[in-house]
């Protein structure tokens, strides 16, 4: 079954995230709320869901789209955000509620400007910190504590080296089974 093997491999269910604030960052880049738009002005647009609710079109939807997911990779907003661009249908769709059986990836790099570009994130600095956190002696420490001091899965996660999607997403995503 799917579900039984997605939850094998490190899936996180989703807790939810409010998401009205998501409307006003997404109003900051050239969002058109759906009050305000004119189909006979602009029929060309991309329509821009919250949890199923069409909430406003945007003219630019590759570009809202990875703003998006920038602001996930950076932990600017909460890594359990999805963001699915379907672009036969002229839709994003950003997820925020509660329920989503997520699975980690690790993020490759598709800036066209770095030198990085078409590899892991994950660098040897990463690799550094979790061998560094083999060191750290921490039976003195309460869990809270731990999770301040060690790096660990929680480190690579807030540093975009890994990131949650759900089936959602993962339909639009490009996935590389190999190295």
């Amino acid at each position: 079954c799917g579900l039984v093997k997605n939850l094998s491999l490190m899936c996180y269910v989703s807790v939810g995230t409010p998401g009205y604030p998501l409307v006003n960052f997404m109003q900051l880049h050239d969002m058109e709320l759906l009050e305000e738009y004119d189909p006979v002005v602009s029929p060309n647009v991309t329509k821009v869901f919250l949890n199923g609710v069409w909430v406003g079109v945007h003219r630019v939807p590759g570009v809202l789209a990875e703003v998006l997911r920038g602001i996930r990779r950076n932990n600017a907003w909460s890594f359990e955000i999805t963001v699915v661009r379907d672009v036969r249908a002229k839709e994003i769709k950003v997820f925020t509620d509660a329920g989503r059986v997520c699975r980690p990836l690790f993020v490759i790099d598709n800036n066209p400007l770095s030198g990085n570009k078409g590899n892991l994130v994950l660098k040897r600095e990463h690799l550094d910190k979790l061998t560094d956190d083999k060191t750290i002696d921490v039976s003195h420490m309460s869990e809270e504590e731990q999770d301040k001091t060690l790096y660990g899965w929680k480190g690579l996660v807030a540093s975009g080296v890994v990131e949650y999607i759900d089936a959602e997403e993962e339909e639009q995503a490009m996935i590389v089974m190999t190295p």
